[in-house]
């Protein structure tokens, strides 16, 4: 308590001499932290659900000034909490979940990171803190993901709340689209789009990122999460749910166009095509698939729709004289030429602001990935690079032979498939855009993976659980046939 008083004074001094600035604002809360981390122990859900929240909000509230504290911070702050709070609680916890397929590839990954704090590639000394600060960024939120969504999913009810929760989240965002689209953007967005107006204004079509750090990110989460919501709501058993998912997978697809990202449309058709393997059902694999050539057809081979640019823009994906391409492509080129010479890459956390220029590596340090899998190509290398990709197959296929095999449950088997899918959905525009590390999309799809290997646990109750829903919704129908008749009558 004495140091925490002494701290206290510490942010009031700041205060005084610097104003509210992130730093006094972090001691000046530790006593209210320290009050709301002692009444977590006896509400630890409620954690995770204000970290799924904050999780996808952070981005719109910093964007507004309501965070004074530095972005990542809110969710390790949490994240950390929640896994002390199970190690604290170990007797309740059932840690064995964590002993899977997608755990294993996890720690092979963040393994390989701490050797990359080894690699001297750019002659610079071995220097911790920028090491760390990488190391935050590319390995430590898969970790997290999928320590915390295996240890507190733990029973059918929590598993369609945090559903139906992200569901409520995506509707929000799509809701945020269409403010910005009909009432125009607020002051903070407006001062976004000044800086990135090279990417956000196309031959004068406006891309919308509604709640998310930037349109591609937007995007492509939109077209991941549609995915997984299409999929539930053709699966479920139990017609509230059919419309409600129904209804946000529409508003995502929406949301999607609004935001302009082209890669967004592979997306949504690679997260379709995955799951007519995972289907196990050559009636819905038909009907995904005719749909799918229908929506291509109608994209390349017609004009129809050409007078909304959001159409318009999407259209332009399936062009290949792109010019974007090009650029990536020629970028690309001189990364490969470079890393000839780097084989473990530039190091996890070396940027432009790290490396020289006269260093012979400074053009890779400052070129522009335009991708999450080339800033991970450039950062470890090609060795680095095969384990990404390596770990990532690991932990799909695992997931994929878990609904395959080991899921009866129909909805059950639709929710796993869509989390594969929608995982997948988001790997595509990873390799697309930077994207695949953004807030809120790693602790989403990693985490939404991670859910999948626990569902044969839950499969039991959960199909317990549906019947007494679907039970109700037919006596729901039945009283509803017996008052028409009545009233015929």
């Amino acid at each position: 308590m004495l140091l925490l008083f002494l701290l206290f004074l510490l942010a009031l001094k700041s205060f005084s001499s610097q104003g509210l600035v992130g730093y006094a604002m972090t001691f000046a809360i530790l006593p209210l932290a320290t009050l709301f981390i002692a009444s977590t122990f006896s509400n630890r859900m409620f954690i995770f659900w204000m970290l799924f929240v904050i999780n996808y909000l952070v981005f719109f509230i910093g964007r507004m000034g309501w965070l004074p504290v530095p972005t990542s911070l809110p969710n390790e702050a949490l994240e950390m909490l929640l896994i002390a709070l199970a190690i604290i609680h170990a007797d309740i916890f059932r840690f064995e979940r964590l002993a899977n397929w997608m755990g294993f590839a996890i720690l092979v990954w963040c393994v390989f990171g701490f050797l990359e704090l080894l690699n001297d590639s750019c002659s610079l000394g071995l220097n911790f803190s920028v090491w760390y600060m990488g190391y935050r960024l590319m390995m430590l939120p898969l970790l997290y993901a999928f320590v915390v969504y295996s240890l507190y999913i733990e029973s059918p009810k929590r598993l369609m709340t945090l559903l139906r929760l992200w569901a409520c989240m995506a509707l929000f965002a799509s809701y945020w689209t269409w403010q910005q689209q009909t009432f125009g953007f607020n002051g903070p967005e407006k001062q976004f789009l000044i800086v990135a107006a090279r990417t956000h204004i196309v031959n004068g079509i406006t891309r919308y990122f509604s709640i998310f750090s930037e349109a591609a990110s937007c995007g492509i989460n939109m077209a991941a999460s549609a995915v997984l919501f299409y999929i539930i709501a053709i699966t479920s058993k139990v017609k509230r749910d059919k419309i409600f998912f129904l209804i946000t997978a529409l508003a995502c697809t929406k949301t999607m166009f609004a935001s302009g990202t082209r890669t967004a449309i592979f997306c949504l058709i690679a997260g379709f095509l995955v799951y007519v393997i995972l289907s196990k059902s050559m009636k819905l694999a038909a009907g995904i698939i005719i749909g799918g050539i229908l929506f291509v057809c109608f994209m390349m081979f017609t004009t129809i729709g050409n007078g909304n640019n959001e159409i318009r823009r999407m259209r332009s994906a399936f062009n290949p004289e792109d010019a974007s391409a090009s650029v990536r492509k020629t970028n690309q080129a001189v990364i490969r030429k470079y890393l000839k010479d780097a084989p473990w890459g530039i190091g996890i956390g070396v940027d432009y602001n790290n490396v020289p220029i006269n260093n012979r590596f400074r053009t890779l340090a400052t070129i522009p990935p335009d991708s999450e899998y080339v800033y991970i190509w450039v950062h470890v290398g090609p060795i680095g690079f095969c384990v990404f990709i390596v770990t990532t197959i690991m932990m799909f296929l695992g997931a994929c032979s878990v609904v395959f095999f080991r899921i009866r449950n129909r909805a059950l088997q639709g929710i796993g498939g869509g989390l594969c899918a929608a995982f997948v959905a988001m790997q595509l525009g990873g390799y697309g855009n930077q994207v695949l590390f953004q807030f809120p999309n790693c602790m989403l799809f990693y985490g939404g993976l991670a859910l999948v290997y626990v569902l044969p646990r839950l499969e039991k109750e959960f199909a317990e659980i549906e019947e007494q829903r679907y039970a109700a919704q037919l006596e729901r129908q039945r009283i509803k046939e017996e008052k028409k008749l009545a009233k015929r009558v």
